[in-house]
């Protein structure tokens, strides 16, 4: 089914949004990067009223400095795994042991490097509680489904995103992170009142419209539309940063009518 286009739409639907929850790495970004366009688009968004919540794979150790720069709410990491409000740190998933999960998730990233040895650790894997990864560069759509099919076989999830494979709880992914954070932080907000913003697979959780009526893939989602069982409601004419740009712009002007 093709995908409406966002620039589309009567701008009256956007009314309703109260808060922006996004993934960052080729949502934010671009080329890798973020922007001054894209920290303006932020920063009108705050002054609009509209907060913005990160959503993102990225490590514990990276999105904990990140929330103190960024002109944002919060900040959820490890694809759920935990929030980071600025003040406060919540734990998502239930773990009582990280060192013992850390190293059931090491032994279970072993199992599949002695069966694809091409694997390799990403740079930021150090600095994870909840969740361990590996480079997704080089890896085909074969290979991709073969650890997934492996993973989920012996109880554990898989994801993967334009930078990195992840490897974790079946019960922890994206929407169930912020649902829970929008329980305890935003208990005034219904899911419909949220919009959810992406560009890959471990974002789909994010397009599931039983969660969320309210959906935009930026346009580089294209890309992946193919494998993923839950759509973005809309998608934007341009991609990456410059995609969530179009969307914050559109916020901004549905804020003042």
């Amino acid at each position: 089914m093709p995908l409406s286009l966002l620039s589309q739409v009567d701008i009256d639907h956007l009314d309703t949004v109260r808060l922006v929850a996004t993934d960052m790495d080729g949502t934010l970004t671009i080329a890798e990067k973020f922007t001054p366009e894209v920290l303006q688009a932020l920063t009108a968004l705050q002054a609009t009223g509209i907060p913005v919540v990160i959503v993102t794979g990225r490590s514990a150790g990276w999105v904990s400095g990140l929330v103190h720069y960024l002109p944002v709410a919060g900040a959820l990491c490890e694809n759920g795994g935990l929030f980071y409000s600025g003040q406060a740190t919540s734990l998502l998933v239930p773990i009582s042991d990280f060192k013992h999960h850390r190293q059931q998730l090491a032994e279970l990233f072993q199992r599949l490097q002695a069966e694809f040895p091409q694997l390799q650790e990403s740079d930021d894997n150090r600095f994870r509680l909840t969740d361990w990864t590996f480079d997704v560069q080089g890896l085909t759509d074969v290979e991709l489904q073969k650890m997934s099919d492996r993973c989920h076989q012996e109880g554990w999830d898989f994801t993967y995103s334009t930078v990195q494979c992840h490897l974790k709880r079946p019960e922890q992914s994206k929407a169930a992170g912020l649902l829970q954070v929008i329980k305890h932080y935003f208990p005034n907000l219904k899911p419909e009142q949220v919009l959810t913003v992406g560009d890959s697979p471990n974002d789909e959780s994010l397009f599931d419209s039983s969660f969320f009526p309210l959906s935009v893939g930026v346009a580089n989602i294209r890309n992946y539309c193919n494998r993923l069982k839950h759509q973005p409601t809309y998608i934007t004419t341009a991609a990456e940063g410059e995609g969530f740009c179009e969307l914050a712009g559109m916020l901004c002007l549905s804020s003042h009518l």
